[in-house]
Parts: structure tokens; sequence; C-alpha cells
């Protein structure tokens, strides 16, 4: 692996594959011009932090995404990894534990005091990608979540 950087603006070309494949991946309808749209809206509003590694000859090899947060039982902020991507070839190779750790770095840089992750509960790859970093299941919280109709303007 050639590094881990943090994406702009200027890399959403190089970005945009890996995040379409993330969203197949989740089987997730393809749509890339609206992907690509919402992507390009985050990294120009700076709304989330988005880690690109890249490999020995430069190319976009995965990525991870967090968006900030809140925590009020801790009165402190968080970061949520909502995305975690490595291109298929370049699996088992390290990057998606580097690309952790780049997150981790990165909470600690910007004074939060967790960071927070969902995965799919059939992902067994990436359960044992996040236990081994040292990552731990929540057992005091269930998340819930109600989708939402959003009424447009």
């Amino acid at each position: 692996m050639n590094g881990i950087v943090r994406a702009g603006a200027d890399d959403l070309e190089r970005l945009a594959p890996l995040f379409e494949a993330y969203l197949r991946f989740y089987r997730v309808a393809a749509d890339e011009a609206r992907a690509r749209a919402f992507l390009a809206a985050r990294l120009n509003a700076g709304e989330s932090a988005v880690f690109l590694a890249q490999d020995e000859r430069g190319d976009a090899a995965g990525f991870a995404q967090l968006y900030p947060g809140f925590t009020s039982i801790a009165l402190a902020a968080h970061w949520t990894l909502e995305d975690l991507f490595v291109a298929p070839a370049k699996r088992r190779t390290g990057i998606a534990s580097a690309l952790l750790a780049h997150a981790e770095a990165f909470a600690v840089r910007t004074g939060a005091d967790r960071l927070i992750l969902s995965t799919a509960i059939d992902n067994r790859t990436a359960q044992r990608v996040y236990d081994a970093a040292g990552w731990k299941r929540d057992e005091a919280f269930y998340t819930y979540q109600k989708l939402l109709t959003p009424t447009r303007p």
C-alpha cells in the first residue's frame, strides 16, 4: 500500500468508483449520478472525513467515510464510521486495517471520545476485521431505525 490521504473534492473521480462498488455490495440500486452527487456534496461541504487508501501504484484501493456526531451521555464528540470499503482485488492486504487505524488516529486528533460503526449481521469478514482491531460489539444498547419518506420542497 502506498498510503492513505484525506480525500477532497478533487479526488471525486478516483473515489466515486469505489463508493459505487460499496453501494452495490450493500445491494443499493445503481444510480451512479445520484451516488456521485451525494459524495461530491459531502466532500464540497466538508460534512464528512473521507480517507482514500492508495495501492503501491497510487491507484485508489479503498476508502473510509466518517461523519461527526455528539453523545450527550458522555458529553463529548464522536465519529461514526459510516462507510468502509476495499476493492475486491485489494482485499486481504491490510488496507481495511490500515483505514481503521487511520480513522482512529484521526478521531483521537480531533478530540472524539469514540468511534461508532454498524455492519451487516451477515458480514462476518468485516466483523473479524473489527474484532482484530479492538472494536467491541455494543451489549448495552440496541440500535433502532425508522425509514422515512423525505418531503421535497
